[in-house]
Parts: C-alpha cells; structure tokens; sequence
C-alpha cells in the first residue's frame, strides 16, 4: 500500500478520470477489487459536477447548448478537483479553461460570459455589508476630498470584456427571446449587491478606470487621474454618483 497521501492523490485522480483503473488498495467488503461499483461511484461524480457547473453558469450552458455544455464540462471536471466542500466555489477558472479551449474560439465572448457569472455568484454569496451613504462623503472636507481612500464592499466586482458580455449575459440568464446581438461592442460590467439583490450594470471606460484604482486602494484624485487618461470625457460628478448609488464601497477613510 502506497502512503496516505500517495493513495489520496491517486484516487482523486482516479475518480474523475474514466480511463484510470481502479485504485489498489480498494476492497469491496464482499472481497475482491470492486470495479463496477467505483466505476459507478465516479459516474456520480462527474455527473454531480457537471450539474453543478450547469447551476453556475446557466448563461453559459444555454449559449452553448446541454450538451455541448456537459461534454465541456466533462474535460474540465477532469483536470480540476473541487477545492472546497461547498459546490458555489466550484469553477473559479472555468472561464480561464473556455479561454483556453480551442473549439470555443468561435465564440470569443463566451469566457467573459462566464466570469460575469462567477462574479455574480461570488456576489451573491459575499459577506454582508452596509453601502457607503453619501451623508459619509459630505461630511469630508472639500480640501480633504481628493485624498479620500475607499473601502470596496464584499460582493463588489468588475469584469472587462472586449466583447459585448453584460449584453449576452443578461439576454442568457433571463432566457429571453433569441435575437441577434453585436458580440463585437466592448462592455466592462460592474457587480454589486447593495441589499439582497445581486445586481450587474455596464459601465464605461472611464468609468471602469475610475473603479479600479478606487479597488486597489489609489486615492479619489489618483483614480480620477486614471479615468480621465482612459476616456477624456469622463465626469467626475456622475462618477461619484454612480460609486454610490450602485453600492460597491462600504466605507471611507482620510489620513489626517
């Protein structure tokens, strides 16, 4: 018998992948190596995997089709093992596997597509947190303002897309009526989840500019620095306002 870890990695190997043998050192109480109940054990498995793939990326598995979708699914359930017990976590570098699987180049969009809806899941399943008010904004200091740092809330995220993936992601995951879609207008989409509803808009260039130094911790002058370099006509004002309303910081702070 091989060493704990040495078995461990051998049956986590052999259970997602159908043209393993049996592990050695699996027995059947009955006696003998039981092939046909592991073969229907790792069955299980994969189709419980796959399912859960389908429940995470709903928008993804109608672009494509079920079955198009499961074989998929299959490939990548094969070469990456959960991580955790919780089944919502599954598939964090699924779009990274689409991005890199050669038949889905046809459809460019379809990784962005899907990490949308992990971003929406993770938004979902995110931490609770009160949204930053505006009361907090107007109580700085105008001179002390350009140096204000915020606090991104939990279920707050952005995704860049050269194509159009808010657009095909919303016309999916609400199953509206086919129609057709320019898949080449870029859209960067936004993920918040102020209250209890998970929510997802387009923004910008300048816009997404903006949010992403504010998300990596840059000042409000320094992100507003970035912005304009992204898009000339970008309006600190309505930014402001957009940073509010949308829920995606829960707190500001400025060095005294």
């Amino acid at each position: 018998m091989p060493d704990a870890a040495a078995y461990e990695r051998g049956f986590r190997g052999a259970i997602l992948d159908p043209g393993t043998q049996t592990p050695a050192g699996l027995a059947s109480a009955f006696g003998g190596i039981p092939t046909k109940r592991f073969d229907v054990y790792r069955n299980n498995v994969t189709v419980s995997l796959t399912k859960a793939l389908a429940d995470i990326f709903p928008a993804v598995c109608r672009i494509v089709g079920e079955e198009r979708f499961a074989d998929l699914a299959r490939l990548f359930v094969r070469e990456n093992p959960p991580k955790s017990p919780l089944l919502f976590r599954y598939g964090e570098n699924f779009a990274a596997f689409i991005e890199a699987f050669a038949p889905a180049a046809t459809m460019p969009y379809l990784a962005d597509v899907a990490r949308l809806e992990h971003a929406w899941l993770s938004a979902y399943h995110a931490a609770d947190a009160a949204p930053l008010s505006p009361g907090a904004l107007s109580a700085i200091a105008p001179d002390k303002l350009p140096q204000a740092r915020f606090a991104k809330h939990p279920a707050a995220a952005l995704v860049r897309s050269q194509y159009a993936a808010v657009t095909i992601f919303n016309a999916n995951r609400d199953e509206q009526e086919r129609r057709r879609i320019n898949a080449g207008v870029p859209e960067n989409g936004l993920i918040t989840r102020p209250e209890f509803e998970v929510r997802l808009a387009p923004i910008s260039g300048g816009d997404t500019a903006f949010l992403h130094a504010l998300f990596a911790g840059k000042t409000l002058a320094e992100a507003a620095e970035a912005a304009v370099a992204a898009d000339t006509g970008f309006d600190l004002s309505a930014a402001i306002g957009m940073m509010l309303s949308s829920g995606a910081f829960k707190a500001v702070d400025v060095k005294r």
